[in-house]
């Protein structure tokens, strides 16, 4: 379907109400491969969009957005331990993630109520409470925006890492994502010993998927504004990934600060608790505001404007970098122009 001066407003969680000159949605992947093939009535520039729960728009979109309705679960394999899920692109992320803890299928369970959906998730490499949505991610199906082409990444191709991804980089805005394959296994390993997940459980002698699921679910609504009642995009801010060498001195002065240490072996902050001691946290400038409970989340308290919410993120970066000597780096994404 092809829409003309359309409001972004319902694709974007922070509620702005910006125009896109087009908007494309299609519910098949046929239908995307067949309108990217004719390219006729796609006006330049493209911006691909799911739920927009990861986006600041600034302004009107001067062009073309590509919205992909594609939904479906399919068990594509089955193995002793094992088996391949195939989910559509324009699936709710956290509606796949009840169906895989309803089926008994571990390795999602720690990423519930993340909002979005499916065909983000790889793009950002989606993460909570100490797992990566890389960590079960087998393909990923997609469609070249230049010409049509159908084409599969492997987990390799993709180049996952902490937020990000190749869709992220050098092939961001170049393939339309259809449809993500998934490892879950049917012998899950349970991951508890990231934040208070552990200390969330109700019954620690009872774990199951369903039980780390609504634990999950717990904190994220205690910390966490829900979009649909105040707008935001989620966690605004990526936490900061510093060297081991760097967290002596830091420490040295804020014994208190949280840190963890990441595969690498360098240590991952808690960003939030950096904009918090910053006093940042409930304060509001006019109708962009950060959120009471959580300082990682920026909210629109109704009126905002996109380049009010990115002025108050660089306020806040400037004043962490003026107090801790770290530059916080946004993990969402600013559409638009500053």
């Amino acid at each position: 379907m092809i829409l003309k001066n359309v409001s972004l407003k319902k694709y974007n969680t922070f509620g702005l109400d910006y125009k896109t000159d087009q908007l494309i949605t299609f519910k098949t992947e046929e239908e995307a491969i067949s309108i990217l093939k004719e390219g006729k009535s796609l006006k330049d520039p493209l911006f691909i969009i799911g739920r927009g729960s990861n986006l600041l728009f600034t302004g009107d979109y001067k062009g073309t957005v590509l919205h992909s309705e594609i939904g479906g679960i399919t068990i594509e394999e089955r193995h002793n331990s094992y088996v391949i899920v195939s989910a559509g692109a324009g699936m709710i992320w956290d509606k796949f993630v009840e169906w895989s803890v309803d089926e008994r299928l571990g390795g999602l369970e720690n990423l519930s109520l993340i909002p979005g959906m499916v065909g983000a998730s790889p793009v950002q490499n989606i993460g909570a409470y100490g797992v990566e949505v890389k960590d079960t991610i087998e393909k990923v199906r997609a469609v070249s925006v230049e010409d049509g082409s159908l084409i599969e990444f492997s987990k390799n191709d993709c180049r996952f890492d902490y937020r990000n991804s190749i869709f992220k980089n050098e092939f961001k805005g170049k393939y339309l994502i259809t449809k993500v394959y998934f490892k879950l296994t049917t012998t899950p390993i349970f991951k508890l010993d990231y934040g208070s997940l552990y200390l969330e459980l109700k019954e620690p002698g009872n774990i199951n998927l369903k039980s780390i699921r609504e634990a999950v679910i717990n904190i994220r609504r205690a910390k966490l504004p829900d979009p649909e009642l105040i707008c935001n995009a989620g966690s605004f801010f990526k936490n900061p990934v510093v060297s081991s060498s760097t967290i002596k001195g830091l420490k040295e002065s804020n014994p208190q600060m949280p840190a963890y240490e990441d595969p690498k072996g360098d240590i991952k902050l808690a960003a939030g608790w950096l904009i918090d001691q910053c006093g940042w946290k409930g304060k509001r400038i006019g109708d962009a505001g950060v959120h009471e409970k959580q300082a990682l989340v920026l909210i629109n308290h109704g009126n905002a404007t996109g380049e009010e919410i990115y002025n108050l993120s660089e306020a806040i970066r400037m004043s962490v970098h003026q107090k801790f000597g770290i530059d916080l780096e946004r993990e969402v994404e600013v559409v638009g122009t500053i």
